[in-house]
């Protein structure tokens, strides 16, 4: 039994233009998670100013005044139990990243 063999050819044109602004900004897009420089950067700026110890600026970075004067309040009583002071340096610095977060991502709804 004879099987007759064919082949097929397929041709993929090599001469396509690739515009190189619109390239840019895709990979600008996929780079700052749609939120521009400045959305992707903020949380952690807020997450290295609030690395500073004792005075909780990642708070204040966020705009969070009154948050941040009372956990340095709270430091006070807390000092003299370290273990509790560890605890709320720790979620200071995670509470500032999910504050800062939290307004990069309002700011794009509003927008």
């Amino acid at each position: 039994m004879d099987v007759d063999e064919e082949e097929i050819e397929i041709v993929v044109s090599s001469e396509k233009h690739v515009d190189s602004v619109a390239l840019g900004k895709t990979l600008w897009t996929e780079i700052t998670g749609g939120v521009g420089i400045w959305g992707a950067f903020r949380p952690i700026i807020a997450v290295l100013l609030s690395l500073v110890p004792f005075l909780f600026l990642g708070q204040h970075f966020n705009r969070n005044h009154q948050r941040g004067i009372d956990f340095s309040f709270l430091q006070i009583p807390l000092a003299f139990t370290l273990i509790l002071w560890i605890a709320l340096y720790f979620w200071s610095i995670f509470d500032a990243w999910r504050e800062a977060s939290i307004q990069v991502s309002e700011s794009q709804v509003q927008s």
